[in-house]
């Protein structure tokens, strides 16, 4: 048999053998790995999301929080596990960030991640502590021009949304805040209804409520138009910083190399979840739109942003990370 026709053979048995795995997966339990804290949007978001799978599957998705270094720690975890669909990861756009904010990583967020599918578009909320005398982001802004170097602005960890943001805003405004990075939203939102910190950008789940409850103030939202959740909310641009905006995104991957079947079928699966009534419901309190994106529409919307985050960073002369 010549080499072209045994690669041939083996190309179509590979290929059968892939698709016949695919129809029987998943045939054990299921692990989405958050490399946060439990209790913030990314979290809320995974679980509701696992729930449905489990429901669909006949199978146990089990939630794994693996917080720490960034969310560094969780990804370096599903980026060396096996790549058959059962160790999946939950992340913000701050696997974007990372990939241009350190000098080097344990893993390469192109090459060593499969993008299954992206949840949700998210815009961040401006939360401040009610004791910053400032009643909108113009005050607030004002109130750290007056004090260079005193404010503490929190985020979800070194290249979160909340962290590039933050700095993108110190350059257009010329504030000096001090960084304080925290893993994830849940450890992040005592410091800040304390006073440990005086504002952060997070998501509506983590906002929203406390906001309603008069423990922090909510100043505006960073997408191009206001949100449902919080109409009487401005955005960033109406609130005195014109052309500031940013949009994050809540997505799936999977370690390379998992078959293109399975990444296929889990983004199938999300598809569907995100027409039920109950996810639809929660939409506004995640401040997110559904999107449930191909796997090869979210590789290029990661690709995507790892390019514009390189920009902002190179931009803003954030110092990289060692």
């Amino acid at each position: 048999m010549n080499r072209t026709l045994k690669t041939g053979l083996l190309s179509v048995a590979l290929a059968l053998g892939q698709a016949a795995f695919a129809q029987g997966y998943p045939s054990k339990p299921v692990r989405i790995v958050v490399p946060l804290a439990a209790g913030g949007g990314v979290d809320n978001v995974a679980r509701a999301f696992a729930q449905k799978f489990s429901e669909a599957w006949k199978q146990p998705v089990i939630v794994e929080n693996r917080p720490g270094a960034g969310n560094i720690i969780g990804a370096d975890h599903v980026a060396k596990s096996a790549p058959d669909g059962y160790t999946l990861l939950a992340s913000s756009s701050s696997l974007a960030g990372n990939a241009v904010l350190f000098r080097k990583l344990p893993f390469d967020a192109v090459r060593d991640f499969a993008p299954v599918t992206q949840f949700i578009a998210t815009q961040l909320f401006l939360a401040m502590n009610p004791k910053v005398p400032a009643n909108n982001v113009r005050e607030l802004i004002a109130y750290a021009r007056a004090q260079p170097g005193k404010l503490n602005y929190g985020s979800t960890g070194i290249g979160s949304g909340a962290h590039l943001i933050t700095e993108m805003l110190k350059i257009e405004t010329g504030i000096d805040v001090v960084h304080v990075p925290y893993k994830g939203d849940a450890p992040l939102m005592p410091a800040l209804l304390n006073g440990d910190i005086q504002f952060s950008f997070l998501t509506a789940s983590a906002v929203l409520p406390n906001a309603r409850a008069n423990r922090l103030r909510a100043l505006a939202v960073t997408g191009r138009s206001r949100v449902g959740a919080a109409p009487d909310l401005p955005t960033m641009m109406e609130a005195g910083v014109p052309g500031f905006e940013f949009e994050s995104w809540i997505g799936l991957f999977a370690p390379a190399g998992t078959p293109p079947e399975i990444l296929a079928a889990i983004s199938a699966e999300t598809a569907r979840a995100l027409r039920q009534p109950d996810i639809i419901a929660r939409l506004p309190g995640w401040g997110g739109d559904a999107v449930g994106s191909s796997p090869e529409v979210f590789a290029a919307r990661f690709r995507g942003d790892i390019a514009k985050l390189g920009k902002v960073v190179s931009e803003a002369r954030i110092p990289l990370v060692d």
